[in-house]
């Protein structure tokens, strides 16, 4: 191929390492005015009385909107629940209550300093598990809420937003006439936040004629479109919502954010655009996080080691508002028992409110944190088994034949999922660990299993535009997203390999307008390459269609003897009697003047259709396709400190067919550090729900010095029939199993099991003393 399996440059990149790329935050409008919010300063409170006069008085400020000015008004991409401004009451520290507008961002901030808000605080949840309790106090009245019905499932009078109940099979009859082993473990995962390069930024203005007109840094402009439309009750044309260059996404920039307020701050002051720019600390109180997680598991095994039941219960912390959250524990509950063929399965996943900042998708969201629950389980009951933790999950894993908790089919094409744990676990020596000479540091290596499909509506669809241009040079529109991925330069290889020219004749468009940019639901789940890739295919297939009608005039053959090759059209048995895409590109002007066709652009579109939506037991067709993929580490562990390095990882996936190797190599080392990361060092603290470290000094990340100098990828090629070219997403898979194959290490290297994440030196030093106290002995 002369384009697919290459490592070309990225589509993005020149703009990107010179600085002439253009973020929202780098924008400026004519007449622009500048917005700060005015942050709660009690975590669950009515709001009594807001005073505005102080503000009002700092010379440059246009206006002062409080939350009963916007009353009415409500956002959610599932659950309609979040105010623009809060109105009656508060449900997190740091929840926006006003947004000062002025001239200047310096006067705008002053004044909100000057905004005086009187509370009358009422109790507030800070644990899932009190706030479903039945006497815990209601966070929403959740009866009044418009939702995405049939997909996500509110419980009235409560505190849960979403129920999701998975059930096949009769996991009490396994677990107590049938399993010789019983193994049960509960598990938490702190709330993180995403860490994008870029803080949120949104500029809107409201033209006379109900036209708004939305800049943001987002990862997808369609959801958008449509959610403020929903919110601000216009029509979908009325919304035009540019995405210039996104510094990054990770799930926190899906769905919606303040694109929605800020339009209506600019219909405030006239139509004059208004911008709201997030410092660092700012995007940590107010903007979505990734969710927390409660978890208990049980596992049933038979004499055989063959896994009999599994069950686990979820309840997932979305904080003051459902947002995307209650998806993510949706897609924690239909992931059922991952990769392991289970007959008896019970999974229960409840989305609660409780008194934090509200959560979002994050990077493989629910997917993710389930695997840290369900590769720790496995390993335990391997543990317990006495049997090899890999011997273990090959016994154990789905095959073809086979099918996933939800019932879907597992086929040859599916991938080679024993070939990644085989070679994971062979390139990381599995069963050799070298000592350490400090008699405190101990080593160890561990491995886990993923999975990874879409988690989307059956209806979710892309749609793809391709026109030719006099010079020979390709435009191409998709819908999706540049959040630093790099899908768009994948697809412009695509369509390089499919009219057989060099990639730099392929302009494809990195800026998206909804108005002019062709359709995508949105960029989440890995769901592009293969989304917007089969669009992108079916808008070829047009043009080529196109091509061959004229040139079969041209040549007066038939159109099936056509051929289209190097960026040449030619009949199948004359070669050498071409025309070239630029002759042909605006329509062929014969010697006599006469024109056959005309200026050709193809478009084209995709859905899977046979997706549907999951019954009440959990079981249906969620994923269009989905990923394998096996994580191996080698750590050290110190148990003086409880302090945890990664020496070397290695990371294995069937992604069906590489289109750029080196594109491919980069999200895996990527996703390893970000799963270390994960693992590792980041949470959210709170006092009482109040964040206490929004800020990158007080909040972990890993750095440079904690990267592993051993990072091993690999990508196995069985193609998935219905990608195109044969390529499955990967984006998200390359993180899924990192955290769990780091605990399964810390096991294999001092006998001590860990529950909670982030695995911190001082949880480690903890769990040392509570369960091998003899280790931190002289």
């Amino acid at each position: 191929m002369s384009s697919i399996g290459k490592s070309i440059y990225r589509v993005d990149g020149v703009e990107k390492v010179t600085g002439t790329a253009l973020y929202v935050y780098d924008m400026e409008l004519p007449g622009m005015l500048y917005a700060k919010l005015v942050r709660s300063t009690e975590q669950h409170a009515r709001i009594i009385r807001i005073d505005v006069s102080k503000a009002l008085s700092i010379p440059g400020v246009v206006a002062v909107v409080t939350g009963k000015d916007l009353a009415g008004y409500r956002v959610g991409i599932y659950v309609s629940d979040r105010p623009l401004l809060a109105e009656d009451k508060v449900r997190f520290y740091g929840e926006p209550v006003a947004a000062v507008i002025a001239e200047n961002e310096e006067a705008a901030e002053r004044a909100a300093e000057l905004v005086e808000v009187e509370y009358d605080p009422l109790p507030a949840i800070f644990d899932v598990e009190e706030a479903i309790k039945p006497t815990a106090p209601l966070i929403h009245d959740l009866g009044k809420y418009n939702y995405y019905k049939g997909y996500i499932n509110p419980v009235p009078g409560t505190n849960i937003a979403n129920k999701f109940i998975l059930r096949r099979g009769d996991v009490n009859s396994a677990f107590l006439r049938d399993s010789v082993k019983v193994v049960e473990a509960q598990f938490t995962e702190d709330m993180m936040n995403h860490v994008y390069m870029e803080p949120i930024s949104v500029i809107a203005r409201w033209l006379p004629n109900n036209i708004v007109e939305i800049w943001t840094s987002a990862q997808s402009p369609f959801a958008v479109r449509y959610l403020t439309a929903k919110a601000l009750h216009l029509p979908e044309s009325n919304i035009v919502v540019h995405v210039p260059y996104v510094g990054g996404g990770f799930g926190g920039k899906a769905g919606v954010n303040f694109e929605p307020l800020v339009a209506m701050l600019s219909k405030v002051v006239q139509g004059r655009p208004v911008k709201l720019s997030f410092t660092r600390e700012e995007n940590f109180f107010v903007a979505p996080s990734k969710v927390g997680v409660k978890a208990w598991a049980k596992l049933g095994v038979n004499e055989d080691g063959k896994i009999l039941a599994f069950q686990a219960k979820y309840l997932v912390d979305s904080g003051g508002y459902a947002d995307y959250a209650v998806n993510v524990g949706r897609t924690m509950g239909y992931i059922g028992a991952s990769v392991y063929y289970v007959p008896n399965i019970l999974v229960e996943s409840y989305t609660v409110y409780t008194n934090k900042p509200y959560a979002t998708a994050f990077r493989g969201f629910g997917i993710l944190e389930a695997h840290w629950v369900i590769e720790r389980i496995i390993d335990i009951a391997a543990q317990k088994l006495g049997i090899d933790p890999l011997t273990f999950r090959l016994k154990n894993i789905v095959r073809p034949g086979l099918t996933l908790s939800t019932g879907q089919p597992v086929t040859k094409d599916s991938g080679d999922l024993e070939r990644c744990l085989k070679l994971a676990a062979e390139l990381i020596d599995l069963n050799k660990v070298d000592k350490p000479k400090d008699p405190y540091i101990f080593r160890g290596k561990g491995i886990a299993a993923s999975i990874k499909g879409p988690s989307v509506p059956p209806n979710n669809a892309a749609q793809a535009f391709v026109r030719l241009n006099e010079d020979g040079t390709i435009d191409v529109s998709v819908g999706t997203t540049e959040i630093g991925q790099g899908t768009l330069t994948g697809l412009a290889q695509l369509v390089a390999e499919e009219f057989g020219v060099p990639i730099e004749k392929i302009k494809i468009n990195i800026i998206k307008d909804t108005s002019t940019s062709a359709y995508t639901w949105q960029t989440v789940g890995s769901r592009s390459l293969y989304y917007d890739g089969n669009a992108l295919l079916a808008a070829i297939r047009d043009v080529k269609a196109q091509i061959r009608s004229i040139a079969s005039k041209i040549f007066n053959v038939e159109a099936e003897e056509i051929e289209i090759k190097d960026g040449k059209v030619f009949p199948k048995t004359e070669p050498n009697e071409y025309v070239t895409l630029s002759e042909i590109a605006m329509g062929y002007t014969l010697p006599n003047g006469n024109v056959i066709g005309g200026p050709i652009l193809g478009r084209g579109y995709f859905v899977k259709s046979d997706l549907t939506y999951l019954d009440e037991n959990g079981q249906g067709i969620p994923f269009p396709f989905f990923t394998f993929g096996a994580h191996a580490v080698e750590i050290e562990v110190d148990v003086l400190t409880g302090k945890i390095k990664v020496l070397k990882y290695v990371g294995v996936f069937d992604v069906g067919k590489v289109v750029n190797p080196k594109l491919l190599e980069g999200q895996i080392i990527g996703g390893a550090i970000m799963g270390i990361s994960y693992a590792l060092y980041e949470r959210l603290k709170f006092d009482n729900g109040v964040l206490v470290n929004p800020n990158l000094i007080d909040y972990k990340v890993i750095r440079s010095d904690e990267i592993p100098q051993d990072i091993i990828s690999i990508a196995l090629e069985n193609p998935e029939p219905s990608g195109p070219y044969g390529v499955r997403g990967i984006g998200e898979n390359t993180m899924l199993g990192v955290a769990a194959a780091i605990g399964n290490a810390v096991y294999n290297a001092i006998k001590v099991n860990l529950y909670e994440l982030p695995m911190t030196p001082e949880r480690v030093w903890r769990a040392i003393r509570e369960q091998r106290p003899e280790l931190l002995e002289g």
